[in-house]
């Protein structure tokens, strides 16, 4: 299964997808703006549909 396809993906795969700074995507889950889910100790996990919508929302572009 291709990474893309993946409904969740680990932080740092998601930020390297999304070509944004890991450090950034781990901001964004610290303070709520975007959802994760923790598994275990040290495994979090972001949905790739609620970090599409965000850059959507957040670009500078505005939504579309």
């Amino acid at each position: 299964m291709a990474q893309g396809d993946r409904e969740w993906m680990k932080v740092p795969e998601a930020a390297a997808y999304f070509r944004i700074p890991r450090s950034r995507m781990y901001e964004l889950i610290q303070c709520g703006e975007l959802p994760a889910v923790r598994i275990g100790v040290k495994s979090i996990r972001v949905n790739r549909r609620e970090v599409e919508q965000f850059l959507r929302e957040n670009s500078p572009a505005g939504p579309r």
